[in-house]
Formats: C-alpha cells, structure tokens, sequence
C-alpha cells in the first residue's frame, strides 16, 4: 500500500492564497519591479477592464528573459500583453500533487495557477510541492523513529 496522495488544495491551505497580479497592460519594466518586491518568479495576468480581476495569462521570469533576448528593447517599451503566456496551463484543487508534478515537468512549466468552477484560488509552484513533499518525508522519518524505538 503506497503513501496518501497530497491534493493541491493542501499547498494552498499551508503556503496561503495570496497572488500577486499585474494588468496586461503594463510594462515589462513593472512586472520586474513586481517581482522584486514579492520576491517570486511569476504574476498572474489580469484583465484591467474586468471588475473582478479575471486572470488572462501568466508572466514569468523565463518569459522577461525571451523578451529581452529577442527584442532588445528597454523593458518599459514591452507591453505584458506581448509577453505572456495567454494559454495558461491550470490545476484543480482535489488534483493530486503526483499528478501535477508530471503535468509541470511535461509542460516544462514551473508555476501553475490553481482554479475552481472559474475562481483563482493560488498559485502553486515547483518549490512549493518540493517543500511540501520534504515535511511530509521529514515527518514520516520522524514517526518511523519512534515507532522503531519504542
């Protein structure tokens, strides 16, 4: 019998739901300056014309980079919308996180927006499962100990 599958909703619930977003029609040079205050590697894309905030794509570090390679352009001449990735991959929160590690590594992705019935809930990322999957292991080694010396 193999170890209980971990579901994404469990990341969230301990790495918290806070996003960190920029409108699509901001500039490369605010997505940087965004990702240097929160320290993180990606945004999440938000339309600025929808009241709610709808999610419309996704900028990460990697992107910055290919835009900066392939248009030498200063970053505030370069629109968000130009950059992103508007098909963004998503995840569910009763997905499990085996599940997801081969969809990240297969997609070559590293920051996975988790979504229900439209609703963005929190981002994920790589690190995130590696940590969460560390605990677990730190724990079960933890419980094995004593039970092998009591």
């Amino acid at each position: 019998m193999g170890r209980p599958s971990m579901y994404l909703r469990e990341i969230l619930n301990s790495k918290g739901h806070t996003v960190h977003t920029i409108d699509s029609s901001a500039t490369l040079e605010d997505v940087v300056q965004k990702l240097v205050r929160h320290n993180c590697g990606s945004l999440v894309v938000v339309d600025p014309k929808s009241s709610s905030g709808r999610m419309v794509g996704i900028i990460t570090e990697r992107d910055i980079l290919r835009a900066c390679a392939s248009h030498k352009a200063a970053l505030s001449a370069l629109k968000v919308s130009d950059t992103m990735t508007a098909n963004v991959v998503i995840g569910g929160p009763d997905d499990a996180v085996e599940d997801t590690m081969g969809l990240m590594t297969d997609k070559r992705i590293r920051h996975l927006p988790v979504m229900e019935e439209g609703q963005l809930l929190g981002l994920i990322s790589l690190g995130d499962i590696v940590k969460m999957q560390h605990d677990q292991l730190t724990m079960e080694n933890h419980y094995l100990k004593n039970y092998l010396h009591s």
